[in-house]
């Protein structure tokens, strides 16, 4: 089996309109060549996953939230 990544910028132009992502993994296998879009992650929010980066206390992160709901009202 043979995987590399690609630029989506690097592929035909009818195949690169179906892809809505900046990088794809393309792998071989048994003869079948399989085009798989790679999604990045958005590593800007401190919130992602289940941890935090430590970067920011629960005092500010409850900050945050009464701020937001302050906005939906």
């Amino acid at each position: 089996m043979t995987e590399m990544i690609l630029e989506t910028r690097t592929l035909p132009e009818p195949i690169m309109r179906l892809l809505h992502t900046k990088r794809v993994k393309v792998s071989e296998k048994f003869g079948d060549i399989l085009i798989t879009p790679i999604r990045e992650e958005n590593v800007d929010c401190p919130f992602l996953g289940m941890f935090s980066d430590g970067k920011i206390s629960v005092e500010k992160f409850m900050a945050r939230k009464r701020e937001e709901k302050e906005l939906e009202r």
